[in-house]
């Protein structure tokens, strides 16, 4: 069984039913929703967050993320990189970071995140 969710581009995406208990958790495995864009495991709808996102990137060598800001949704976000190395580019400017390194992005900042010659992990939280 699945749901079905929209991503902020307006495509289609589904994911597996989550186990919940009781009412105060809910768990999912990222690697059960299917990527968008080749890297992008959107987790907020199947987690069922409210006031957060969270998404996990999983990218390739050479892969790069689409430029964009949250100023309309007032949404800052952190950039926790778990393994590999990356750029993410902020307002023009390339911020190198390694694993291990978080990065706090304010909402009307353009960003964009340009992987290396090694697969790196990423993960992303936003709120509200």
């Amino acid at each position: 069984m699945t749901n079905r969710g929209l991503t902020a581009a307006g495509s289609v995406y589904l994911w597996p039913v989550v186990e919940q208990y009781a009412v105060s958790y809910t768990r999912v495995n990222y690697e059960s929703i299917d990527a968008v864009g080749g890297a992008m495991h959107f987790m907020r709808d199947p987690l069922e967050c409210s006031n957060l996102g969270v998404t996990i990137v999983e990218c390739e060598p050479g892969w790069t993320g689409k430029e964009h800001d949250h100023a309309g949704k007032e949404q800052e976000e952190v950039y926790v990189l778990v393994e590999g190395a990356a750029t993410v580019d902020v307002d023009g400017e390339s911020v190198e970071l390694t694993a291990g390194d978080a990065l706090r992005i304010a909402p009307d900042a353009r960003r964009q995140i340009r992987n290396g010659e090694d697969e790196s992990l990423f993960v992303l939280v936003g709120a509200p």
